[in-house]
């Protein structure tokens, strides 16, 4: 989300160059963010280095508006018409002939699941996609949209998208249970909870992470006990706070990656002690008295999941 937008070119191609120098293979970009930017420095990036592109798993999203005016063509949702302009518009920009995985950004009640899947399936048989996904999608929406799936013949969903972190659990009710019955791998979004379970002692004004703790009604940094906690147990594990945070979300069901949104090349400090760290069942009890699963990002009033407390 940061590319293009708070990222410079030269500082977006030298964090995509240090993640693939550290294993990272998997980028997760949207059409939306930036207004297209992030996936035009993504295929700029790409270009810039042969056999770069078989190296590098790319999923991209649609579903946002992005045009500037009011037409109802315009409008944000999943109707074949939209999502096909947006999906070609997406690989331009990138400069592909296919994405591997496209992720359908959020519910859109008001389009039936023939349509859902007729989009799906003319991109993946014109040669567009490889992987249909989902993403901020409700634990019950996975049991349909795989079973219709499953009842055309069709293969289903890879993958769903949504936040997880120590701070929000909700995915952990009904998202993760329905992902792992049904074969659909999980990476979650915001695991540091936009840097609240980074170990910064105190953010800045205007920063992420002070938005952050405004959002989930918490305190930031230095003067949260829990979080104080939470940094003396990563120490304790000889690791920072945010590979701790990490190593939890990689530890739930279902999960088979995760997102981390860095901004900076400093931002991938920890991610290799988070991959290799396995958590025991005492840290996992710890953690859920730091943390407990009924306590999290405050739901937002008069809204369904995952609306009420996802993006």
């Amino acid at each position: 989300m940061h590319f293009g937008v708070r990222n410079t070119e030269e500082e977006t191609f030298a964090v995509l160059d240090r993640a693939l120098e550290l294993g990272i293979n998997f980028v997760d970009t949207a059409n939306v963010y930036g207004q297209g930017i992030s996936e035009t420095l993504l295929g700029r990036w790409i270009k810039a280095a042969p056999g770069r592109r078989d190296r590098v798993v790319v999923a991209t999203k649609a579903y946002s508006k992005v045009d500037p005016d009011d037409w109802p063509n315009h409008a944000a949702g999943w109707s074949t018409h939209r999502v096909r302009r947006h999906l070609e518009d997406s690989l331009r920009r990138l400069q592909f002939d296919h994405v591997d995985l496209f992720q359908c950004h959020h519910l859109d009640r008001q389009v039936g699941l023939d349509e859902f899947w007729h989009t799906m399936d003319l991109a993946r048989d014109r040669g567009q996609i490889l992987y249909p996904g989902t993403s901020n999608f409700p634990g019950w929406a996975l049991a349909r949209y795989q079973a219709h799936a499953a009842s055309r013949g069709r293969p289903g969903l890879i993958s769903e998208q949504s936040m997880l972190s120590l701070l929000c659990r909700y995915a952990e009710l009904e998202v993760l249970p329905s992902a792992q019955a049904h074969g659909i791998g999980v990476i979650p979004y915001m695991p540091l909870a936009g840097g609240m379970l980074s170990g910064n002692p105190g953010p800045a004004a205007g920063s992420r992470t002070l938005q952050a703790a405004q959002e989930y009604g918490l305190v930031p940094g230095a003067d949260n006990p829990a979080l104080q906690a939470f940094g003396r147990l990563a120490a304790d594990h000889g690791v920072p706070p945010n590979a701790l945070a990490l190593a939890w979300v990689l530890s739930r069901p279902a999960v088979t990656s995760v997102i981390v949104g860095v901004r900076t090349v400093d931002h991938l400090d920890g991610l290799e002690a988070a991959a290799e760290l396995t958590l025991d069942a005492a840290t996992l009890r710890r953690l859920d008295e730091l943390f407990p699963p009924a306590v999290g990002r405050p739901l937002r009033p008069g809204k369904p999941g995952p609306e009420a407390y996802a993006w």
